[in-house]
């Protein structure tokens, strides 16, 4: 009988354990990444480079994506944030259909101020499918309010205000460049 016990209360516990660890998956957490893993399926991936914004972690990198599964005609969209130094690279995606609200964040961010809180700190973001996150941040209700982008949670880098300013018209100007290119795919 408390073997019996024993073993109902060991298995009661690893359940849970195991259903969690099946629930959480490698899986990439944007379309276009998923999109790009179809097999028996040609893929052709176009790349643009939009442009660049230089910080003291390394250069920011705004790249437009269009992915293409030439054998069933579908294709899908996506900003690519890379951010890069001398030693290493990390590339974050944003999908088409995020790329308005991420706009919206990072205007809505780039103009916050203290009145966005009767607290005397806060921290304001808008972060993406990817993990890629933009945001506002202050200790108390006086100086200068820090910037930031966030790649996951393995890097912070703080912006200057033209920085930030430069990186949203960048994320803005790369729209622009794939509504340019979807509405020319709609056509054919």
């Amino acid at each position: 009988m408390r073997s019996t016990l024993l073993f109902s209360i060991v298995i009661g516990t690893l359940l849970p354990l195991a259903a969690s660890a099946q629930s959480s998956t490698n899986a990439p957490a944007t379309e276009i990444e998923n999109f790009e893993l179809q097999t028996d399926a040609v893929i052709v991936k176009g790349v643009s480079q939009i442009g660049s914004v230089a910080t003291e972690a390394g250069t920011i990198l705004v790249r437009c994506k269009e992915s293409d599964n030439v054998t069933s005609g579908q294709k899908q969209y996506a900003v690519a944030i890379v951010i890069e130094d001398n030693q290493s690279r990390l590339v974050l995606f944003v999908d088409y259909d995020e790329l308005d609200a991420l706009i919206h964040g990072l205007d809505f961010l780039s103009k916050v101020n203290y009145e966005v809180t009767t607290m005397p700190a806060f921290d304001a973001s808008i972060t993406t499918r990817s993990g890629f996150r933009a945001g506002a941040h202050s200790e108390r209700r006086q100086g200068s309010i820090e910037l930031f982008v966030r790649f996951g949670d393995t890097l912070r880098v703080p912006l200057t205000a033209d920085q930030f300013n430069q990186l949203q018209n960048l994320i803005t100007q790369a729209k622009s460049t794939l509504d340019t290119a979807r509405s020319k795919n709609q056509g054919n």
